[in-house]
């Protein structure tokens, strides 16, 4: 059984950090390119970070510079670090894997910038 399970979500100021982890549990770890999206009230998921199996990275445009993601295929881990918190970052992201004929979603984590 395949589980993907963020955590390290909350509310923060804007301007503060956060880090988010999504431990996965069920699948070759080392093999998925791991991805990190983003859904806002009202608005579509978006793709914020991913990192292949080789640890090459892409970012969204407004996150970059701001946001670093990472894994650790030892913890079958990934992670986005996230500074400078907007209140438009304000969302649930969600983890995701995925290999050619396979893909796998994390339930989310609520992540708010506010003041």
């Amino acid at each position: 059984q395949v589980q993907l399970v963020e955590s390290g979500g909350g509310l923060v100021q804007p301007g503060g950090s956060l880090r988010l982890s999504c431990a996965s549990s069920g699948i070759i770890f080392g093999l998925y390119n791991m991805a990190w999206y983003r859904q806002a009230p009202g608005k579509a998921r978006e793709l914020v970070a991913s990192i292949t199996s080789g640890s090459t990275t892409n970012y969204e445009n407004s996150v970059k510079g701001r946001f670093t993601i990472s894994r650790d295929n030892a913890k079958s881990t990934v992670y986005l670090q996230m500074n400078s918190l907007k209140p438009e970052d304000t969302a649930v992201y969600y983890c995701d894997a995925w290999r050619v004929g396979s893909e796998y979603w994390g339930q989310g984590t609520q992540v708010t910038v506010s003041s």
